[in-house]
């Protein structure tokens, strides 16, 4: 079954933008605002989202401060989802500051974010059972249109977003498979492995899996570890998402990928369109759906936000 999913988007909600992770440049920080407005929702940035660490400067502040943002925006009645604004650095260090018991009380909202913020999708998957959104961060808004309309639509029309169908998807390895949507990012992935908060075993998970800026040498290392960790034994099937600025090119990535994910025995998709690329496509995170790789689809057992 799917996880617990939270309310859809509704005019006149208020979206707050948390920095867990890095710090934003101002100027897209402020061309996240009208677009926001523009879906008829109130953005609201909290207190700490410009922050920047006094001495790491690859901090979006304290982690105390990340932390505090972040929690208390998930609990404040008065907001319906909390969207990051970038990825970046720092989500291990912000996650474990959470309080996972009153995160568990509060009622379930949406919660947008990719890159980075794939260690706290993980951890929500994990301890609270939350359904969330991988998916461009606000200060993707002002530049990338397509990709926060896509949010947009995910987040205010569900039923319109069962059924996902990239339009670069292609099998890297055939098949059908049924599961639950989980993973993103391959260096958060394997970075989080024997860690609190993170899921034991991707069994019976559909796993996404993208990065940037990685030679085909060390996405091979990443991958392996996950693999002759255990980690991935049992999973139902495989979506890949982009390798931005990744080296020497798709084909060399792509073969690679093909060549350690066979043994599985599972389907892959590949060119799925998540991950660090324009016009990203939003996937939820924890819902139940069903992968088609021959035809490129992916078709949730139900929207995934009530």
């Amino acid at each position: 079954m799917s996880a617990r999913r939270p309310p859809r988007l509704r005019a006149g909600d208020t979206v707050a933008l948390v920095a867990p992770c890095s710090p934003t440049p101002e100027e897209e920080l402020a061309a996240a605002l009208p677009v926001i407005e523009a879906w008829g929702a109130r953005p609201q940035v909290r207190p700490h989202t410009r922050d920047r660490h006094p001495v790491l400067g690859y901090l979006a502040g304290t982690d105390a401060d990340r932390a505090a943002d972040l929690q208390e925006a998930l609990l404040a009645p008065d907001v319906a989802a909390v969207v990051c604004v970038r990825g970046g650095d720092g989500a291990h260090r912000t996650l474990d500051l959470l309080d996972y018991g009153a995160l568990r009380g509060a009622p379930p909202k949406a919660f947008v974010g990719f890159s980075d913020v794939t260690a706290l999708h993980a951890a929500f998957a994990e301890e609270l059972d939350l359904v969330t959104f991988h998916g461009p961060g606000a200060g993707y808004f002002g530049r990338d249109p397509a990709a926060a309309e896509e949010l947009r639509t995910t987040l205010f029309e569900p039923e319109s977003r069962v059924r996902i169908a990239p339009p670069g998807a292609r099998p890297l390895i055939g098949g059908t498979a049924r599961g639950r949507l989980m993973g993103g990012n391959l260096s958060i992935l394997a970075d989080s492995l024997a860690t609190p908060h993170f899921r034991a075993s991707a069994e019976g998970g559909l796993l996404l899996l993208e990065d940037v800026g990685e030679d085909v040498s060390r996405l091979d290392r990443m991958l392996t570890q996950l693999l002759r960790s255990g980690w991935m034994n049992g999973a139902a099937g495989v979506l890949l998402g982009s390798w931005g600025k990744c080296t020497p090119d798709e084909e060399t990535i792509r073969a690679m990928m093909r060549e350690r994910l066979a043994p599985l025995g599972v389907p892959v998709a590949d060119g799925f369109g998540f991950g660090h690329i324009p016009a990203q496509t939003t996937v939820p995170l924890g819902m139940t759906a069903t992968l088609d790789a021959d035809a490129g689809t992916l078709v949730l057992d139900e929207p995934a936000l009530v």
